[in-house]
């Protein structure tokens, strides 16, 4: 069986279970400490999890759990109407990450959780990821596509 419908029933089965038991944000904010350091876990693990684990273990799929647990977080954040969106700029940049947030929130609605990350190895510009779209305006992808472009260009002429 593919590992993707394997995580995906098993991460449904975790959404409808927390969706009646109330205990949904929770939940879903162990899981992403779980995902963030799986070396530390936490003490107690939320009912929920616990029993998630259970049938893993008893229907032999805890190698899936990482898998699972993902998709957990897509699905809860999809039926929630959030969207999830990565920017990475070459330096910190306050007010682009505003602009952005509120452009993003005007054009896709629901909440916008935005991560922030500084990579200088873009030079300058930025990446934005919202769920499975990105937009590349990073200085170093331009310089990549016009060094393609020479590469290309010096082949055609010798």
């Amino acid at each position: 069986m593919n590992t993707g419908i394997i995580s995906s029933r098993y991460a449904k089965a975790l959404l409808l279970m927390v969706d009646e038991t109330g205990n949904g944000e929770a939940v879903y904010n162990q899981v992403l400490r779980i995902l963030k350091d799986p070396d530390s876990m936490p003490d107690g693990l939320e009912p929920e999890i616990s029993q998630l684990v259970a049938l893993l273990v008893r229907n032999n799929r805890i190698g899936q759990v990482k898998f699972i647990l993902h998709r957990f977080i897509e699905l809860y954040n999809f039926s929630r109407g959030r969207h999830v969106a990565m920017l990475k700029s070459a330096v910190p940049a306050p007010e682009l990450e505003q602009r952005i947030k509120d452009l993003l929130q005007q054009k896709l609605g629901g909440e916008i959780v935005l991560h922030v990350e500084v990579d200088p190895s873009i030079i300058g510009g930025f990446t934005l990821t919202v769920d499975d779209m990105m937009l590349d305006a990073s200085v170093s992808r331009q310089l990549e596509e016009i060094r393609r472009q020479l590469l290309d260009k010096n082949k055609r002429i010798v």
